[in-house]
């Protein structure tokens, strides 16, 4: 069982919030109109396969990249093509399918991946849809099957606000976590890296055939880009992949049980919610459904996502593609006269303006409240306790400002992606929009290629 041991981090800081979802499990039923929405896939432009009317089983193509026709997007329910949603200049939006009951699915053979060819491996995910859950550093986009990556990371847990238990959702997966690691390990001539939190549960700790390294310290020490930068970092030139480790389990039964199913786990979470836990459900159902009588109706902010880097949603909306969790929380859409004068027991701060810091271990109920406009920006060492990287934030930042592509790469721009600055953007006394400047940065280099 290769080990890289355990990576002490120190820097960052764990948002601690009311909401945290118990470990109980109820599986939803399929809601009656399932989409699939192009635009969760950054940088591809749609190529329709299929036209209302069409009738399609899970598995089935529904459109492909025009600039990669190999990357197919594929049904997530067996059904009728009912609508194709389109914006400005025809923009597809979604893809909206009448889920039936039959719950047919295209059948591929039943196998072990470890006794296959890369080649093999590869057409069978591209040919089910299933490779979308295979995503690239640097810029966080869906991965080319010409490349061969130097590594492939998977976190074994996640340390956002709220966020869901991984072990307790992959206790539920049997064996199909394992089967979806082998079928990793094809894809490069590297590693297959497992990163792992202090108390990992059984089903991360006996897994097979990965490079496990242990990540002690707070957030953001469960996001990929902190794991791949303390133990393969992306030089320029170099691709990196990275697989959710719900996703892993959703290719692991594509080869283990011969079917696509792209199941979410998803964990309803935060204050507003009434009913919070753990709803098994597939990618792309109707959120009214999953939160229907289970959050407050007045004055709630929903997220897909957690409170750092989440969506704005609604219940008319459907679950994103890469969504594990819903989180609400009170709107902050009212005014705090002189709030900086009072003692702030309620109040989250990372340094000592307030005395809550008195009670490290409370949990807060938080608003959307900015608490302040947009300043000057200027250098004040923030960004720096929070981000556990070898990386100037403050400087990179202002490079990509100054639109200097060379200074960028310099200061390292290929490792990083928003989700790793966004608890920059949360401490950030000039409420600045850090998590969009990086978001621009990356365009910019990916655009200049």
């Amino acid at each position: 069982m290769p080990s890289n041991g355990t990576i002490n981090l120190r820097r960052g800081f764990d948002i601690k919030l009311e909401g945290a979802a118990p470990k109980t499990l109820s599986d939803l039923a399929v809601s009656a109109i399932v989409a699939v929405q192009p635009l969760d896939f950054p940088h591809i432009t749609p190529k329709m396969v299929v036209k209302p009317g069409d009738e399609v089983q899970a598995g089935a193509p529904l459109f492909h990249d025009k600039d990669h026709p190999e990357l197919f997007f594929t049904a997530p329910v067996s059904g009728e093509v009912v609508e194709i949603v389109r914006g400005e200049k025809r923009r597809i939006l979604q893809v909206r399918i009448l889920a039936d009951k039959k719950a047919a699915s295209r059948a591929f053979q039943p196998i072990n991946p470890s006794t296959l060819s890369r080649d093999h491996v590869v057409n069978r995910l591209l040919d089910s849809g299933a490779w979308v859950f295979i995503r690239q550093r640097p810029y966080s986009f869906i991965a080319r099957p010409n490349e061969s990556p130097k590594a492939i990371f998977v976190s074994g847990f996640d340390s956002a606000p709220l966020a869901p238990d991984l072990g307790f959702i992959l206790e539920q997966s049997g064996n199909l976590f394992q089967a979806g690691l082998d079928a990793l390990a094809k894809l490069t001539d590297g590693k297959v890296h497992l990163g792992l939190p202090i108390n990992a549960s059984s089903v991360l700790q006996q897994a097979q055939g990965v490079t496990k390294t242990i990540f002690n310290g707070p957030h953001p020490a469960g996001n990929v880009g902190v794991q791949i930068h303390h133990v393969d970092p992306i030089n320029p030139q170099e691709v990196v992949w990275y697989v959710h480790a719900q996703d892993v389990v959703n290719i692991g039964r594509l080869f283990a049980e011969g079917v696509y199913r792209p199941e979410r786990i998803v964990a309803l979470t935060g204050s507003e919610a009434t009913e919070r836990g753990y709803f098994r459900t597939i990618q792309g159902v109707h959120l009214k459904d999953l939160l229907n009588n289970r959050v407050k109706t007045d004055q709630v902010r929903l997220i897909q996502g957690h409170v750092l880097t989440g969506q704005q949603t609604s219940q008319d909306a459907f679950l994103s593609a890469y969504t594990h969790q819903i989180t609400a929380i009170p709107e902050g859409n009212h005014h705090e006269f002189l709030g900086w004068l009072t003692p702030g027991f309620h109040k989250l701060s990372l340094s000592r303006t307030f005395f809550s810091w008195l009670n490290k271990n409370k949990s807060y109920r938080l608003d959307t409240n900015l608490h302040g406009e947009e300043r000057a920006f200027v250098v004040t060492g923030q960004y720096e306790q929070v981000l556990p990287m070898d990386i100037l934030p403050t400087y990179l930042l202002k490079a990509i400002l100054a639109n200097d592509l060379e200074k960028m790469e310099q200061l390292g721009i290929y490792e990083v992606s928003e989700e790793d600055f966004a608890l920059c953007e949360f401490v950030c006394t000039s409420k600045i929009n850090v998590q969009k400047i990086i978001s621009d940065g990356l365009e910019m280099v990916r655009k200049e290629g």
